[in-house]
């Protein structure tokens, strides 16, 4: 009898009450998106996105303030990097163009610091103002603008979609012929567990989730599957060692023998996710939360959904024995 010495936590006797906590989130999830929807932003549904730059520190709220005067209440102002930078992202207009957008807004900005245009570098885009009766720099300077029609919106969202279906079927491809089809199916269920849940939060909470939230996604489906792969490594290898177990038994064993590095890989992960969602600025705060949403609900699936997929389709120790080739022990012999 092989002696493993480390934990020895019974993972797989929990699987029933870990499935039915699954199938709840993943009922919330579906209820939520089905009702609720997602909140996409301009990346997805149009709009116009207005980068802005001020000379000195700006109180966030004085400029959404601003902008909500100027008709624009259903748009989104948040600090871009610092408390100097801002940026404006205003839904598609059926009134109004891009363009004009873009000049009201700044049109705004600029009588709110009391100041007005009268001139426009071709080369540096910098602006100079005329304020009480002086010409100087203008302390509210326009960085980018960029213009999202819906159509285009409607092709990312076809194409973020497909790109996650793509990513599923070539890694319900990969794992079957890595592993076995069994373990292709479990590691799917974990990652369509992992996509669902994390998707769910963000219709739940009505986060907002643009191209970079999509981004995330598809990091976390890599992630997962990651960790699911050196579960599955360990799992095949028990299998052909421990000769007397039960495939139970030797899932449990396999889970804890890999738990020390599944935790310490999750956990410095997630310092550095959580950096980023401090100390990140409000441009990827929804990023980091897909992140580290996944990153959690990965690990969680890579015990108790991936693995217990496996058990229940039945997988035994002549599933993943090598086969012997015709005629390897004669020419061994030879």
């Amino acid at each position: 009898m092989i002696e493993i010495k480390g934990t020895k936590i019974d993972f797989l006797g929990r699987r029933r009450l870990a499935l039915g906590l699954s199938i709840l989130l993943i009922i919330i999830s579906l209820a939520s998106l089905a009702i609720r929807g997602l909140s996409f932003g301009i990346d997805f549904t149009g709009g116009t996105l207005v980068e802005v730059a001020y000379q000195d520190a700006v109180a966030i709220d004085d400029v959404r303030d601003t902008i909500t005067a100027a008709g624009f209440a259903d748009s989104i102002v948040q600090y871009f990097g610092t408390a100097k930078d801002v940026m404006i992202r205003v839904p598609v207009r059926s009134d109004m163009e891009g363009a004009q957008v873009s000049e009201k807004i700044m049109l705004s900005l600029h009588e709110k610091e009391g100041e007005y245009v009268t001139d426009t570098d071709p080369t540096t885009k910098q602006q100079t103002c005329s304020a009480k009766g002086q010409s100087q720099v203008c302390r509210v300077q326009m960085r980018r603008v960029e213009f999202v029609g819906p159509q285009v919106g409607d092709e990312l969202t076809n194409q973020g979609g497909l790109a996650m279906l793509y990513a599923l079927f070539g890694i319900l491809a990969y794992v079957a012929f890595r592993f076995e089809w069994r373990f292709a199916v479990g590691s799917v269920v974990a990652l369509i567990h992992d996509v669902l849940i994390t998707i769910g939060v963000f219709s739940v909470f009505q986060l907002e989730f643009t191209l970079t939230v999509l981004a995330a996604i598809l990091a976390i489906i890599g992630y997962s599957l990651n960790d699911t792969i050196v579960v599955f490594d360990r799992i095949r290898e028990n299998f052909r060692k421990l000769r007397k177990e039960t495939p139970l038994e030797i899932m449990n064993r396999s889970l804890n023998q890999t738990l020390p590095r599944t935790i310490l890989t999750s956990f410095t992960t997630l310092l550095v996710l959580i950096s980023l969602f401090i100390f990140g600025g409000d441009i990827i705060h929804n990023f980091s939360v897909a992140l580290i949403l996944g990153v959690i609900i990965g690990t969680y699936s890579s015990i108790y959904i991936a693995s217990p997929t496996v058990l229940m389709l039945g997988v035994s120790r002549e599933n993943l024995l090598q086969v012997k080739q015709e005629g390897a022990d004669q020419n061994a012999t030879n």
